[in-house]
């Protein structure tokens, strides 16, 4: 639930820091804000936009306002991002104004910048300075991260959230700048009790059963590698798994055994991505993990110097859908006519009069039987290998949203694998499969600009071969 973690800390952390007329007492209102509390909190926003007092003041009055938000439920807080958002906004009168005396004092002398800096501060919506003093707080910029993450769910139905999403985007941007950022290992032994809770916590790609499973994936043949924010020094913002083996991993399974013995890591010549978990949903459409890809790499060659090769083993989450979608209106351009043949045959075996391609896989229980999923297999590879390499979205970059994000990186698709992930996850999303990105050190940076620039998607001949059928 977005605010449960930070409310917890913030009430602990801000305890104090509100004085004068806006204590804890005064500053709280009711849960659903109704219209008699509205007046308050315009008071109270306007408060911390004024310059009455010095430094501690302002943070009293901004950790007041923290307080307030904290304390009402969801409609309260939606209530209360609307007040911040219409009557907070950029004053187009006020605009005006300064235009028209920028326009009559234009010119190099003095009273030509003192015109253009009115300007340039009447283009800056009040709002921004009011967010602004949060980062002064102590878990302020958690709290605004988590603001904003439940900014985002609100504004699909209010479209009048809109800029006050934008210009907290913009200062997070702003903040989170990769050179900001510390990138750190994750081990069993050193990292603290409530930061492997939040691994198992934010773990998005395969989820974490238990203790002894997060154990197993912080092995000695095992790194993660998460970055950090200075202001959030115990959460991760994004986070990395690694496995060192011998050669491109094909099956999830087997790297997320338990019961599998530890390898040497100093004999293995593969570095295996299976999962990259973004932590902060309030930090979507803020990208560093191209930064956190270049940066694992760089440690772990540096850590193991025989390692020759660097790659992913993702998931294509959008497959299915895609699939399903294209062949809703006929298998007939899809399939070739030994692929009908067969799904005949297979209908015929089982009993079925369907032997359509998405009837079959309609089945939860298609992957079992396995003379089926051989006959699924090589339609299935074809279209998946068409689906990553020449599917786009009118903007002309990837459909996939992971292919997306390790093409941009500078990777290469390299092998698609059969049955890399038979979980119901993985059947659901796509049909078990899962492929390889390929991080070429020598290729970085022209795959990632000739994606970038033209949407070109680099390919190994294989993975080309398969595309075409």
């Amino acid at each position: 639930m977005v605010f449960e973690f930070t409310l917890s800390k913030l009430k602990k952390a801000w305890r104090g820091m509100a004085g004068g007329d806006f204590n804890a007492s005064v500053a709280s209102m009711n849960p659903d804000l109704p219209k008699r509390d509205a007046k308050l909190l315009r008071e109270q926003m306007e408060a911390c936009l004024s310059t009455k007092g010095g430094e501690v003041s302002a943070r009293g009055r901004a950790a007041a306002l923290g307080e307030a938000y904290l304390a009402l439920n969801t409609t309260g807080r939606k209530k209360f991002l609307k007040i911040l958002a219409a009557d907070f906004d950029i004053n187009p009168r006020t605009v005006d104004a300064a235009v028209e005396g920028y326009r009559a004092a234009a010119g190099p002398g003095d009273e030509g910048r003192r015109a253009l800096a009115v300007l340039q501060r009447a283009l800056i919506a009040p709002r921004i300075t009011l967010l602004t003093q949060f980062n002064g707080l102590p878990a302020g910029v958690k709290f605004l991260v988590d603001l904003r993450e439940e900014l985002r769910s609100f504004k699909e139905d209010d479209p009048d959230l809109n800029g006050l999403e934008q210009d907290l985007r913009s200062l997070l941007r702003t903040w989170f700048d990769v050179d900001f950022l510390e990138l750190r290992q994750i081990s069993w032994d050193s990292a603290p009790g409530a930061l492997l809770e939040k691994l198992v916590q934010y773990e998005a790609v395969h989820a974490i059963r238990d203790w002894q499973d997060l154990k197993n994936r912080l092995e000695s043949d095992r790194r993660c590698f998460a970055y950090f924010h200075p202001r959030m020094p115990n959460e991760p913002l994004i986070f990395v798994e690694v496995a060192l083996v011998n050669g491109l991993a094909g099956n999830v399974a087997e790297l997320l055994d338990k019961d599998a013995p530890a390898q040497d890591p100093d004999t293995a010549d593969t570095a295996i991505f299976y999962s990259i978990s973004s932590a902060q949903a309030g930090l979507a459409g803020i990208s560093f993990g191209n930064f956190l890809i270049k940066r694992v790499v760089d440690n772990l060659s540096k850590e193991f110097k025989q390692l020759r090769t660097f790659s992913t083993l993702s998931p294509i989450p959008g497959f299915r859908a895609w699939l399903s979608k294209q062949l809703a209106d006929g298998e007939g351009a899809y399939l070739t006519k030994g692929d009908l043949k067969n799904l005949a045959e297979q209908g015929k075996r089982m009993g079925r009069e369907d032997h359509r391609l998405l009837a079959f896989l309609s089945r939860t229980d298609w992957a079992e039987d396995a003379e089926l999923a051989q006959a699924l297999s090589e339609p299935l590879l074809r279209m998946a290998a068409h689906y990553l390499i020449n599917v786009k979205h009118p903007r002309g970059t990837s459909l996939d949203s992971v292919a997306h994000f390790h093409l941009t990186n500078g990777s290469r698709i390299e092998r698609l694998n059969w049955m890399a992930d038979p979980s119901p996850k993985g059947l659901e999303q796509s049909a078990g499969m899962m492929v390889n990105y390929l991080y070429d050190l020598s290729e970085i940076d022209d795959n990632h600009e000739a994606y970038t620039s033209d949407g070109t998607v680099r390919a190994s001949a294989q993975a080309r071969a398969m595309a075409k059928g």
